[in-house]
């Protein structure tokens, strides 16, 4: 099936109703993204597999870009549009093999476990960052979020029956997780990377640095405790409230922003779709 061939109201695997689409439709999305970022470097593993081959120090605006687009291709674009995204991630993940930081065995970049342990990290990241931020979401709401959620897993390759879909479920998950992660030299050299990235030629980039290391700041207080303690950050709980209320003043800084700035292309054209499909 073409572009062409697909419905023009094939609202993807989510649409209007979902809680999905609340949170995935606000730009604090983009600081979630680089909160989940820190969490998954944690994962040795998971690190290693990124380090040893990905480009993101040689391009990390593109890699920043990519991985945005996947997402919100996911979220609001069409199904077809969404699984031709996944068939693509799943086919270069296949080719991908990684080596232990501390055994030196070789691994699969597609191991469930690095899948599961991504999926999560994002997932919880997104929630927790829009809740923080100021979205409006009961418990049940989050709930509901991380079991919507569930496509997107499936879509990377993974038995949906495995995956945490609850707030509980994911605290349990990261408590088991916990003794499996560490900063190794990879994540803390990816952790001041993300700090102090090569920035585009054609921006200020006094300002734009600057910018950049307050959001990714933003990112990094909103942490859970136990991972900015890892990292060697302030652990006390002056910092989370800290985090929140400049998340949330962020939050009504970006709401009066325009549409074209606040929801990218592919954003902008799932709305589209949902109205056309309400004046039918």
């Amino acid at each position: 099936m073409t572009a062409l061939d697909e419905p023009a109201d094939d609202l993807g695997l989510f649409g209007p109703d979902s809680v999905t689409w609340r949170i995935h439709g606000t730009l604090l999305l983009a600081v979630g993204g680089l909160r989940a970022l820190f969490l998954q470097a944690l994962h040795p593993r998971a690190m290693a597999g990124v380090a040893q081959n990905s480009d993101f120090r040689d391009d990390p605006w593109g890699r920043l870009y990519r991985t945005g687009d996947y997402v919100a291709t996911v979220a609001f674009g069409t199904t077809q549009e969404a699984r031709r995204a996944a068939a693509r991630v799943r086919g270069i993940h296949r080719r991908l093999r990684g080596r232990d930081p501390y055994t030196g065995a070789e691994f699969r970049v597609d191991d469930p476990e690095l899948l599961r342990w991504t999926h999560v990290c994002e997932v919880e990241s997104f929630a927790t960052t829009a809740r923080r931020g100021g979205v409006r979401l009961t418990d049940a709401d989050v709930d509901r979020y991380y079991t919507e959620q569930l496509r997107a897993a499936e879509l990377v390759g993974l038995d949906p029956a495995t995956v945490p879909s609850s707030a509980a479920d994911i605290a349990d998950y990261y408590a088991d997780m916990r003794p499996k992660l560490a900063l190794t030299k990879d994540a803390a050299a990816a952790a001041v990377f993300l700090f102090w990235p090569r920035m585009p030629l054609r921006v200020g980039l006094a300002g734009a640095r600057a910018g950049w290391m307050g959001v990714t700041g933003l990112a990094f207080g909103l942490l859970p405790t136990w991972a900015r303690q890892m990292y060697g950050g302030v652990g006390l709980p002056v910092a989370d409230r800290t985090a929140t209320l400049a998340v949330r003043s962020l939050a009504g800084t970006l709401s009066v922003l325009p549409e074209r700035v606040r929801h990218s292309p592919r954003v902008r054209a799932g709305l589209a779709r949902a109205r056309a499909a309400e004046r039918q």
